[in-house]
This record gives structure tokens, sequence and C-alpha cells, in this order.
């Protein structure tokens, strides 16, 4: 059994790519593609793999599972849980981007044996950053202090190094890296570039799920909170926190790297940025899907997205 494992990243539509894939679950089952998301992997089966306290029994819980997986005719099973690779409030703690990302990949490869694929879903890092400090600040982060963004500027690595980190502690595994900009609402075709099925289910699910609260959302956030509403500043639309010198160093990491991935990462990593080559098959239309909890996409695609 082939173990593809979807890392996310965090806010780059990995909950809607989860939700299409429950939404289709029993078409792919019926080709031998199983699916695990956190609503298997966060009820108690990853619980501390990840982490330095992980012990025998952590892992050979994981292991139970695949074989179980196995004996029931799966023949590539995707486990899609961002989490597995750190979490958005811990990057902004510490100011940068997945510090331990290379380590807790290191445990989860203990536990699950070979993969045979992993894939990353990368975004422009202004907007990352931006919709990471939106979505933690309803959840009770603090509003973030210049000097702090300030330090994330100048120095949070860029997506170059996390893929680096990842293929230092999956070195059998065959990467694939694609950007949220193109894929962001289209979970069918990037189905197809993380496995290489040639035909997956279409996605039919409308609206997308879990988009960063905007401005007004937020100030009434601050509002509930006791706290002015101003620092957010006025007018609708997104919240940008980062001063326009800092949104444009921040882009200009991104570029750096995704010159580097289309340069061919160092043989690391592949990377796709036109989702139209795949193919999504028409198989009949999925039972429609309640809205889920969320992960944000984005309507304006390049511009908006965030």
């Amino acid at each position: 059994m082939d173990i593809i494992l979807h890392l996310g990243a965090h806010r780059t539509a990995s909950t809607s790519f989860q939700r299409y894939m429950r939404s289709v679950s029993d078409a792919l089952a019926a080709g031998g593609t199983g699916f695990w998301g956190p609503g298997r992997t966060r009820k108690g089966l990853f619980h501390r793999v990840g982490t330095r306290e992980a012990r025998d029994r952590d892992r050979g819980r994981v292991q139970l599972a695949l074989n179980g997986a196995a004996r029931h005719g799966v023949a590539r099973l995707v486990i899609s849980d961002e989490n597995m690779i750190g979490n958005v409030r811990r990057n902004i703690a510490q100011a940068d981007l997945y510090p331990d990302i290379g380590e807790r990949l290191a445990r989860f490869r203990a536990a699950f044996g070979p993969v045979a694929r992993a894939h990353l879903q990368i975004r422009a890092l202004d907007l990352y950053w931006a919709s990471s400090m939106a979505f933690c600040l309803p959840r009770g982060m603090p509003l973030p202090r210049p000097d702090g963004l300030a330090v994330m500027t100048r120095h949070a690595r860029g997506w170059r190094g996390v893929i680096e980190d990842v293929a230092s502690a999956l070195p059998e595994t065959s990467i694939t890296v694609t950007p949220f900009e193109r894929f962001a609402d289209q979970p069918d075709r990037l189905l197809a570039e993380m496995t290489g099925l040639s035909r997956v289910p279409r996605n039919i699910l409308r609206p997308w799920v879990n988009m960063s609260p905007d401005l007004p959302a937020l100030r009434q956030v601050l509002e509930d909170r006791g706290e002015p509403a101003i620092a957010l500043g006025a007018g609708p639309g997104r919240w940008m926190p980062f001063l326009s010198d800092q949104a444009a160093a921040l882009r200009e990491t991104y570029q750096d790297d995704i010159y580097w991935l289309r340069a061919g990462a160092g043989g690391l990593a592949r990377y796709e940025d036109a989702p139209d080559r795949a193919d999504p098959a028409k198989t009949g239309r999925p039972a429609a899907q309640a809205r889920g909890p969320t992960d944000e996409t984005d309507h304006q695609r390049l511009a908006g997205a965030g």
C-alpha cells in the first residue's frame, strides 16, 4: 500500500481539499484509494506521534490502522492533516515558517514506514502570514507587535527551507509542490497531481470553506475583547498587518522560492503550477456536504487570496 501525505500547508485550502475527499470517498474507494483526514487522525490516532514524547505504542497504533487499511484492499492511502507539520500559532510565536517540520516528519516517518509521495501546497508569504494572523486573532491571539512583524519580515525563512527539511526527513519520498494561487479552488486537480491518478472524481462542491475573517469581522473581535478596533485601520477588505515595504520583501522571498522550484529544486521536489494539465473524470455527482470547519480559499485567485 502506497502512503501519500498531503501536508498542507495551513491556510492553503487544505480543509477545502479534505471536504472534497470526504465527498468522493466512496468513488475513490472503488478504485483502491483510501483517505484519512482530520476526522480520523485527530481522534487519538496521531496523538503524540509527531512529538518528542512519542512512544512505541503510539507508532504501533498507527501501524495497526495502516495494516487494517491494507487488509481492506486500499492500494493507496491519502493522509491529509496539515498539523503533521506544525501549527500556525507556533509559526507566529517563533516568527518562522514551520521551524520543526523536519523533526516532526521524521517521527511520522517512523510510524508510517516508507512514504511513497508527499505533497505541499504553498502560498505567497505576505498573504500566508496575514491569513494566519487573521485566523488566530479570533482564537485569542493578541495583535502582533510592530517589532515582531519586522523580525518576521527579516528573518523568517521561505518555502525553500521548508521543502529542504521535508526532503531530509523523507529521503525516499517523491515530493510535489503546487501554488495555492493556482490550485486553491480545484481540489480534484490537486488530488490528481499529488497521487498521479489520471482520472479522479470531479469537484462540484461550492462554496469554498475557511476563508479568513475580513476587517469588519476582526474589528468586531477586538471590540468584543474590549480592545480598540482602530488598531486595524479603517475600511473593508482583508487585513494586511505588514507595512508596504515589509510585504514587498516577503513577496520577493516567495518569488525566489518559485524560481528555485521552477529550476528543479535541486532535485528535491517537482513543482506543478498548471492545474489544467490534469483532467478530473466525470464520475457522477457525489453527495453534497454541509459547510464544514474551514480553510481558506479565495474568490479572486492571486490578488484576493488570503
